[in-house]
């Protein structure tokens, strides 16, 4: 590999999913208006296209899928964020349920290995098997002690279930409806429902390795198990429970199999479509301004711009109840950010022997002392997460793509704070002192690969390492934040999030008014075309909620 400093500037990918925009390119008018294109942003224009509204999306990047994009560079191919998606193996659960809808059933699925997941807590491996059956006997095979422990933890993951319809539903109701059906869902749920992860299963047991790896995939929400609450926890674990799939072609054909949907009543997704402010006319929303100026009206803008976004820099402050929200907004926080070392090898995965497994890598079971001391003094102290993820070795098609070559990502923590200097730099030009932060973290997490792969050692052929800057630069949250707000105990006790505004005319979608994750963005989606559709949007939340 050429050193950091003398490897060549980066270029743009080619991979590009939407339609440039251009004022004269706008075929209004339009039915509403979805300000980014994340998969919570694609399926609610998909949805509503469903019913027959024409529906702008503008995305500021340079392709549409928010965190489910692809790029390419150097004849390699990565995704950015779909490292894996539960609950594809069947047509009857819900989010495959609702991709068909908003594909037309043209996203296909390629299951993983179905030892999915494997977690390493410093020595120990025990591996995240496929299957409630199967999944119960890895578990109790690695600590036979604790047989009734995970029973009982299985019991809880389907209780958090359970409770999510009346969740769900108050995200939708009208406000006059939402305080009794809060009453009852809180009266029915279980105690231990929105409670801090850890505490909950420090309640079933003393061990702390169990512990350590029943909450493995922390790196999933972004918050190790004491600052998490037991909901988002339980809806992960439960989501994967029988397994991980990935999208066949990459993740770049879930907005590519999309935007037909959108496009069939009359909607187009637009890229290079920079929304700078939403318009509000006599207090209602009306439309928004691009960064060209123009004004592109329609009676509904749908923000999937995350509520940091919408609330801070698009609303303006004449807005009515922009004090609200700007009280709001102290109540959440901002999700964790990260660092990502994409790689690139000339061999196929098969000939590597790379796994369709992904491994969670840990020096012990104490997450949150562990990541504390790395953010105190990083160079001292070992990586307290990383993940390892390798899709061409989970895409089918990938070898017929890109003959000859393989990819492999790793995931771990990188807060903005450690590159804030740079900030205001360009992209793909922020000088030789920030490539070299990079090139020294770059290295760490190349040793951890070569920890579990030792053969891989000197076949790397290309590497390149993104950091917060790179989130903030490409999907516009400001801290580099992956996961929108922070997922905490406080967050979901907020009634605020959820698709209707106090403002007429406005709503949100995506992640923010659900949980993080594909499937959860996407049913934050489908619940904003079914809040923005009233009677008309029935039929659809009685067909993707009950089948």
């Amino acid at each position: 590999m050429p050193s950091s400093t003398s490897r060549p500037k980066p270029k743009p990918s080619s991979i590009r999913v939407g339609h440039r925009y251009r004022a004269n390119r706008l075929k209004g008018p339009y039915d509403a208006i979805v300000i980014g294109s994340g998969i919570g942003g694609l399926a609610a224009a998909a949805c509503m296209s469903k019913l027959g509204k024409k529906v702008a999306v503008f995305e500021q990047h340079y392709t549409a899928g928010g965190f489910t994009h692809s790029y390419d560079r150097n004849g390699y191919e990565w995704d950015v964020g779909v490292h894996y998606i539960g609950d594809m193996g069947t047509s009857h659960t819900l989010g495959r349920r609702l991709f068909d809808h908003i594909t037309d059933g043209e996203l296909k699925w390629a299951p993983m290995d179905a030892h999915f997941d494997r977690i390493f807590v410093g020595d120990k491996q025990v591996d995240l098997v496929a299957g409630p059956e199967p999944f119960k006997a890895e578990l109790v095979a690695a600590f036979p002690d604790e047989a009734s422990t995970i029973d009982t933890y299985l019991d809880y993951l389907r209780q958090v279930s359970k409770a999510m319809p009346g969740i769900v539903l108050g995200k939708i109701l009208p406000d006059l409806a939402v305080g009794p059906l809060a009453k009852i869902t809180k009266r029915r749920a279980p105690a231990f429902l929105n409670k801090p992860t850890r505490q909950v299963l420090e309640s079933l047991t003393s061990n702390q390795e169990l512990i350590a790896v029943l909450t493995g995939q922390w790196g999933d929400n972004g918050l190790p198990p004491a600052q998490s609450s037991f909901i988002i926890h339980a809806l992960i674990a439960r989501h994967y429970l029988h397994g991980g799939y990935y999208p066949i072609g990459g993740a770049s054909e879930m907005a590519k199999t999309i935007m037909p949907v959108i496009q069939k009543s009359g909607g187009q997704v637009f890229t290079y479509a920079d929304v700078t402010r939403i318009l509000i006319e006599n207090g209602k929303a009306v439309g928004v301004t691009m960064a060209d100026g123009e004004e592109v009206r329609a009676p509904l803008v749908i923000s999937n711009a995350g509520v940091f976004n919408t609330f801070n820099t698009l609303l303006p402050k004449t807005a009515p109840s922009w004090d609200y929200y700007q009280d709001k907004l102290t109540t959440v926080e901002r999700s964790m950010a990260s660092n990502c070392l994409y790689i690139g090898l000339k061999d196929t995965a098969e000939n590597l022997g790379l796994p369709k497994t992904n491994y969670w890598i840990y020096p012990g079971p104490h997450y949150e002392q562990q990541v504390q001391d790395f953010m105190d003094d990083p160079d001292a102290n070992d990586i307290p997460l990383t993940y390892i993820s390798f899709p061409s070795a989970k895409d089918p098609s990938f070898a017929e793509r890109y003959p000859g070559r393989a990819t492999i990502e790793i995931v771990a923590p990188g807060p903005f704070e450690w590159y804030a200097e740079w900030a205001g730099k360009t992209w793909g030009k922020r000088g030789d002192d920030y490539e070299t932060k990079k090139e020294k973290y770059a290295q760490r997490l190349l040793t951890k690969l070569y920890q579990k792969f030792p053969h891989l050692e000197g076949k790397v052929d290309y590497y390149e390492l993104s950091t917060p800057l790179s989130t903030h630069h490409f999907c516009r949250y400001s801290q580099g934040e992956i996961y929108g707000v922070a997922h905490t105990p406080d967050r979901f006790e907020q009634d605020w999030l959820k698709p209707k505004t106090r403002i007429p005319g406005l709503y949100l979608t995506g992640q923010d008014i659900m949980t993080c994750g594909v499937v959860g963005a996407m049913i934050g989606g489908l619940l904003t075309a079914v809040a923005v559709s009233g009677l008309r949007g029935l039929p659809l939340a009685k067909k993707m909620f009950l089948g």
